[in-house]
């Protein structure tokens, strides 16, 4: 395992039009490239993740597991925006020589996947053959794969849709509304708004879950409370440790700007064709933030694309969850894959 940081002394500009005087991105790689450099497999991560894959995605990333790094060159990048080592909000603004917490400019979908772009060609990496990504990270891999249409043999995309709906943005809004209700957040300060950002973890949880998965997992005790009210609290005081206020402001308007059709002049279903990589679209049957609809969708009008659906109790989150389907699935869309190539050449 290699943990790094990449300085990219130039201005990188952001698709507002404004422009970041530098772009620093954290990355971890873990295995090595092989002889051809055909191993490679980058992920691309959801709204609250790091680059260490191998910590949060165990079951599909590790010795035992599918994506283990005696077989592949597994390569992920902390997401532009975020706060664990990429630029974004808790960065210097050279402007004031203080982090820019709220001021940090505006940033997309799009923006992450040309940060992702720079790291790539930093790396050498001509050809990805796997690249992978479930939620905000499934966002970035689609439009990465329309702003660099050659970029890998294989695209895998998980609980994840071609335009945020109006039913994540609403998600999205009431949590920012959570952490603005907290007036620290105004205080542009480290720990600003952290109260606002437990109960705006609180808010998410519910769209990463579902009735019978708290009905199942959270009891009543004979007192007629339950325990979903410190589950709630728990979590949040959990993401609070670990994550930045700030940072997840940005990086939920980032999830809201995601639209494939954007600026492209053409509609999503047109935009989707162009699509080059051999897909697998998977959807998690109870999730109500990402629901299936829109991963069929996607599969529906990227050529030739596969599309499969995991059981999970755990909603949104089994995408997480449950690695052991997951695996066969990607392993059973490898095989078709390479049985389809044999086949055309034949």
């Amino acid at each position: 395992m290699s943990h790094k940081l990449l300085v990219h002394n130039k201005r990188f500009l952001l698709e507002s039009g404004l422009s970041l005087p530098k772009l620093e991105i954290a990355y971890h790689t873990f295995g090595k490239l092989n002889a051809d450099k055909s191993n490679v497999v980058w992920v691309t991560h959801a709204l609250t993740a790091n680059s260490n894959v191998y910590d949060w995605w165990k079951g599909l990333f590790g010795i035992n597991d599918l994506f283990n790094p005696n077989d592949y060159f597994v390569v992920c990048a902390n997401n532009l925006g975020s706060c664990y080592g990429t630029t974004g909000s808790l960065s210097i603004n050279p402007d004031t020589n203080e982090p820019w917490y709220a001021y940090f400019p505006e940033i997309t979908i799009r923006d992450m996947a040309n940060a992702l772009q720079v790291l790539k060609e930093h790396l050498g990496i001509e050809k990805i053959h796997t690249l992978i990504g479930g939620s905000q990270g499934g966002q970035i891999a689609l439009e990465w794969s329309l702003l660099q249409k050659d970029i890998s043999e294989h695209l895998i995309l998980i609980a994840t849709n071609a335009q945020h709906s109006s039913w994540g943005v609403a998600f999205n809004e009431s949590q920012r509304l959570a952490i603005k209700a907290d007036r620290t957040y105004f205080s542009n300060s480290l720990h600003g708004g952290e109260k606002g950002l437990v109960a705006a973890r609180s808010i998410a949880l519910l769209s990463y879950r579902s009735c019978e998965t708290y009905v199942k997992t959270q009891s009543r005790d004979k007192y007629l409370s339950s325990n979903a009210s410190s589950y709630q609290r728990y979590q949040g005081e959990k993401l609070v440790k670990r994550f930045n206020a700030y940072a997840y402001v940005k990086l939920s308007e980032a999830m809201d700007s995601h639209d494939v059709a954007r600026n492209r002049g053409d509609d999503v279903v047109s935009v989707l064709k162009n699509i080059q990589a051999k897909s697998l679209v998977v959807g998690v049957k109870t999730d109500i933030l990402f629901p299936v609809s829109e991963q069929r969708f996607i599969a529906e009008n990227i050529k030739d694309a596969v599309y499969q659906e995991i059981d999970s109790l755990y909603g949104h989150d089994g995408f997480l969850i449950e690695t052991k389907q997951l695996s066969e699935h990607i392993k059973q869309f490898y095989q078709t894959s390479t049985i389809k190539i044999k086949e055309e050449v034949i």
